[in-house]
């Protein structure tokens, strides 16, 4: 059978935030696009506007629950042109205090889901010589408290792209990893103290939280033929928090 000509971009967590963002934005430029989230509660609050999108409640940690949404999605759409690992959960707790449990409910979604997902792209990616967009953070660049867990996931994420990058490629596959910083999304606002607030204004250059659509627009580019020569690289959405280390605010007024 042959696959149809329409574009097709599979996002992961993308009931709200980055994901959702994300693929309102792939839609926007022509893309079918496939939502995927755990969440079934959130997925369908959605408002679908239109038949090209689509959503798809699976939970990516789980090898079965993946073999179904894959299934699900190729049922719908014979082809998978952009695969956008965005999935993720958030842990936060001192070293001491996170137990296995913890640990592995963190890499089994933010690792082994990433992993999982893109293992069963390859075959139908070689067809359409597409792209693999892996979203990773700020906490895999650089290390903060409270994060053991969360950090090291994406640490992970960011190495696995590089492996992938360096084995997909042959195929005209290209795998980059998106690192975003800290982003105004509605739950970080909810979570996030004032003083929180205005400690990482005073840390990261631009002075400011970046916004959902600014990741997705990194994430377009990255997907997109004008990065057609880019792989297998790492791109930090942070207004240059990474870039200034553990430097003193203060020295900056």
């Amino acid at each position: 059978m042959s696959i149809t000509e329409e574009k097709l971009a599979i996002v992961t967590g993308a009931a709200r935030g980055i994901g959702l963002a994300t693929a309102k934005l792939f839609n926007e430029n022509g893309f079918k696009v496939a939502i995927v989230d755990k969440d079934k509660n959130e997925i369908t609050k959605l408002s679908i506007l239109n038949n090209e999108i689509r959503t798809f409640c699976y939970d990516i940690s789980n090898h079965d629950s993946v073999d179904k949404m894959f299934n699900s999605i190729l049922k719908w759409h014979n082809r998978i042109d952009v695969l956008i690992n965005n999935a993720g959960v958030a842990d936060f707790g001192k070293i001491e205090v996170t137990d296995l449990n913890r640990w592995n409910d963190v890499m089994r979604t933010n690792l082994d889901g990433a992993f999982m997902c893109s293992q069963k792209s390859i075959s139908h990616l070689k067809k359409t010589r597409g792209c693999i967009i892996n979203i990773a953070s700020i906490s895999g660049l650089r290390a903060s408290t409270l994060r053991v867990a969360y950090g090291t996931s994406k640490a992970a994420i960011i190495q696995l792209t590089k492996q992938q990058a360096a084995e997909l490629g042959e195929y005209g596959i290209r795998v980059n990893c998106v690192a975003p910083g800290p982003v105004k999304t509605k739950l970080a606002m909810a979570v996030h103290t004032q003083d929180i607030i205005d400690a990482y204004h005073d840390a990261i250059p631009l002075n400011r939280y970046g916004t959902e659509i600014e990741i997705a627009n990194a994430i377009y580019f990255l997907a997109s033929e004008k990065a057609s020569y880019v792989t297998g690289q790492i791109l930090a959405v942070d207004g240059g928090f990474e870039a200034t280390g553990v430097g003193l605010p203060s020295l900056r007024k």
